[in-house]
Parts: structure tokens; C-alpha cells; sequence
């Protein structure tokens, strides 16, 4: 079996290594390694009783703010792909994917939630199906083929009404998502009582994932417009005692316009530093959980070996017990019938079948069971002969019992057992400490690898 997987696992990595990056290598790798129908970790796994998830081959980032806050617009300048719509109109109604794909496609809620199965619990929520899409491009810009983007609808409050319960969507997602980026405008909705709400419920669980931004901060005026309106920003939030926290960062960000120059400082490109971070974390993460996975199977495959062991030998020492009952129960009546038969014999005939000697020894150990019976009455017999005749039905009824066993695995059962042990610890964890030397070598050298 290990020398097919080998074999089999080295063709398919050989076969996606070609115009990717190593991330992206790394994550198609491992979610290979738990996926494949014949000797992926999944069915491995289930095979002794465990539950495995496969990791995903991208990150999830999920982008909210208020209406016209340029989530729309930082998507299409990160793909540096006209995708979605933009204006100052509401224009993201629903929930939109956007990800990478070999070709340019738009998919509807029940497409998406096939293409996406581990958002299906979104039907859930009444009205949600209808207002999801994807969106595939075909861009492999910046590092868009590890990212999937969530475009939320724009947040107003006031009598404005959702087709869907949108704060409790937001929430589940970001259970769910890898990033947070909160986006607010400069022009008068930054305060949106609706979106803060959101991020203060975001931040009890998930406040590692949150980032805030300052978007389209060349509209705001001068800088010192723009000091006014972030510290009315930075007030409003800490005034939410979950959100008042030090090191408290906020960039300002816009779209670059070489037709429309600005002196405002642009740190757009520590929104892409932040995915780039995210995604190298999801890496490692992705391997340590690979390596926890494998223990955990081969822990399984181990334990169950060893009860099955231990079950055998229990199994051997029931027989043996059950045997020696079984046999105690019958030599009661047997010894019975040979005492009767015994003393109906003559003397001659005892002298003719064993000889003097032998009748002389039979007689010295059986004269104190004679005196014994003798001395008993009529009665008295028969009742000693029932008693015997119920202890030798009570010996073979307890050796019944208990030569019950426990079912124990098959020869075969143990050596694929034994064969998906050896696939775990040779090629599995091998293939692990490969991927973990090819994604440390992006970073280091050799030698400080110790290779």
C-alpha cells in the first residue's frame, strides 16, 4: 500500500508545482495530503474513529464598513481587475466572493455554496441565498491567488431595511473568516452607529483579526481635516469599553490615481503587507495542524493495536478458564458413574481387570469416600448425588458464560492497519517536513537551516 501512495502522492504534487507560488504550493500540497479518496488522512483518520477537517487552500478576508467606503474599490485595485461595482450609491446589496479561477465567471447563491460547502449553514439565515455570488477572475496579481475576498453590503442606519438579518451574518462570517478589514470614509458616515455595533461584537472573540482603516483619506481635505476626523473616529470607538485598547493603529488608505495626485500619505500597501502576513501564518499553521493530525492517527492506529492485543490475550485466558470449567463440570458426573460402577464390581473381577496391586491402590484412596456413602442413609444419597449433578450443571453453565469473548481484529484488518501506520509516519510526515524545509527557504538560507 505505502509504495502505491508513494508513487501516486509524488505524480499529483508533480503535476500542480508548474506557474504557482510556494505558498500556494504548500497549502494545494496538504489539502491533497487530507483529501485524496484513497489515501488521504480523511478516510485514514475516520478508519480508526477520528474526525479530520481538510485546511483550506485560501485565506478568507472578510471586508465591512459603511456604504461607499471603497470595498468594492480596494478589491478591484487589489486584482487590478474591474469586479465590482463601485459608486456612491449602495451598490453591494448581498454578500460577494471574489477569488482567483482559470477563467472569468459569475456564480449565484446556490453555486457558491457549492463552490464554498463549508458556508452552506448560511441558508440557515432567511433570505441570505438569494443575495450571495461569486465572482472569478482570472487575475493572479499581488498574492490573489491565496486570498478569497467577502465583499459585505454597505452598513447604514436609520430606516434603511436588509433583506436579510446583515448583523448576524456579518457575525457568523467572521467566525469563520482568517481577516477582518474595517473600512471608514472621511465623508460623514465613519460614525455609523450599525457598523461599530458589528466591530464591538467582532472584537470579543475575533479582535486578533480585526484591522481598521482610514479609506479614501485624499477625499477628507487637508491634513488637518483629516487629524479632526480620525480623532472623532478614535473617540467614538473607545468610548465601546471592548474597543478601547492601546496600540490602537488606523492607516489612512485611498486608491492611487496618477490623474489625481495627493500630499495625504497612502499605506494601501500595508493592507497587502497584512493579507501577506495572514497568509504566511495560515501556512504555518496549516503544517502545525498537519503534524498534530498525523499523531493524533497514528495514536489511534497505535491504541487500537494494542487493545486489540490486549483483547486477545483476554479473549486466550477466557478459553482457558471456560475449558477448565468445562471440564471440572464434567468430571463430577463421570467420577460419580465411576464410584457406582466401581462398587457394583466384584472383587475378583476388580483383581482380573487391574490386578492386586491395582485394586489394592484403588481401594486405599477410595475406603475414607466409601465410609463416607456407606455411612450416609437411602435419603442422604440421593440427595449428595442431586447436589453433585447441580454443581456439575452449574460449572458448565458458568464456563458458557464465560467463554464469551471479544470480537478482535483480522489478520488482514491488522496489516492495513499496520500499512497505514508506516504510510503516516514515512510518507506523510516526510512529505510534512519537506513542505515546512520549502517554506522556511523562502526566508532563510541553507545554512541556517541546518542542512
Amino acid at each position: 500500500m505505502s509504495g502505491k501512495i508513494k508513487s501516486r502522492s509524488a505524480a499529483n504534487s508533480d503535476s500542480i508545482t508548474g506557474g504557482v507560488s510556494c505558498d500556494e504550493r504548500i497549502l494545494r500540497d496538504c489539502h491533497q495530503l487530507y483529501t485524496d479518496p484513497d489515501s488521504g488522512l480523511i478516510p485514514v483518520a475516520e478508519s480508526v474513529g477520528v474526525k479530520l477537517l481538510p485546511p483550506r487552500k485560501k485565506i478568507t478576508v472578510l471586508l465591512m464598513g459603511n456604504h461607499s467606503a471603497g470595498k468594492s474599490s480596494f478589491i478591484n485595485w487589489y486584482v487590478e481587475e474591474h469586479i465590482q461595482r463601485t459608486g456612491v450609491a449602495i451598490e453591494t446589496q448581498g454578500f460577494s466572493f471574489v477569488t482567483s479561477g482559470r477563467k472569468r465567471e459569475s456564480l449565484t447563491g446556490n453555486a457558491t455554496l457549492h463552490l464554498y460547502p463549508h458556508f452552506k449553514p448560511l441558508q440557515e439565515f432567511k433570505g441570505v441565498s438569494e443575495y450571495l455570488s461569486t465572482e472569478i477572475c482570472t487575475s493572479r496579481q499581488k498574492r490573489f491567488s491565496l486570498v478569497t475576498f467577502v465583499d459585505s453590503p454597505g452598513l447604514v442606519d436609520g430606516d434603511m431595511k436588509y433583506p436579510f438579518d446583515v448583523d448576524e451574518v456579518i457575525l457568523w462570517l467572521g467566525d469563520l473568516c482568517d481577516l477582518i478589514l474595517v473600512f471608514f470614509d472621511p465623508m460623514g458616515q465613519a460614525l455609523c452607529k450599525r457598523t461599530l455595533n458589528i466591530v464591538e461584537s467582532l472584537n470579543e472573540n475575533h479582535g486578533d483579526r480585526l484591522r481598521f482603516y482610514l479609506s479614501k483619506a485624499d477625499e477628507a481635505g487637508g491634513e488637518s481635516d483629516r487629524q479632526r476626523v480620525m480623532m472623532q473616529i478614535v473617540q467614538e470607538l473607545c468610548k465601546r469599553p471592548g474597543l478601547n485598547k492601546c496600540g490602537f493603529d488606523m492607516p489612512t488608505i485611498y486608491i492611487p490615481n496618477p490623474n489625481k495626485p495627493s500630499r495625504c500619505v497612502n499605506q494601501i500597501e500595508e493592507v497587502c503587507r497584512t493579507i501577506e502576513k495572514t497568509i504566511n501564518q495560515t501556512v504555518q499553521n496549516t503544517l502545525n495542524s498537519l503534524e498534530r493530525d498525523c499523531e493524533l492517527i497514528v495514536e489511534a492506529v497505535t491504541d487500537k493495536l494494542i487493545n486489540d492485543r490486549q483483547t486477545t490475550v483476554e479473549n486466550r485466558r477466557a478459553r482457558c478458564k471456560s475449558c477448565f470449567l468445562t471440564l471440572l463440570g464434567f468430571s463430577v458426573p463421570l467420577a460419580l458413574m465411576a464410584f457406582l460402577l466401581l462398587g457394583a464390581l466384584s472383587q475378583d473381577l476388580l483383581d482380573v481387570a487391574l490386578g492386586r496391586e491395582g485394586t489394592e491402590a484403588l481401594s486405599l484412596y477410595l475406603t475414607p469416600a466409601v465410609k463416607v456413602f456407606e455411612s450416609l442413609s437411602v435419603e442422604q444419597r440421593l440427595y449428595g448425588c442431586a447436589g453433585l449433578m447441580l454443581l456439575s450443571f452449574l460449572l458448565l453453565i458458568i464456563a458458557r458464560f464465560t467463554f464469551r469473548t471479544q470480537p478482535t481484529l483480522s489478520t488482514k484488518q491488522k496489516r492495513q492497519l499496520q500499512e497505514k501506520l508506516e504510510y503516516v509516519q514515512e510518507v506523510v510526515k516526510t512529505k510534512k517536513k519537506k513542505l515546512y524545509e520549502d517554506y522556511l527557504r523562502q526566508s532563510v538560507s541553507d545554512h541556517d537551516m541546518g542542512l
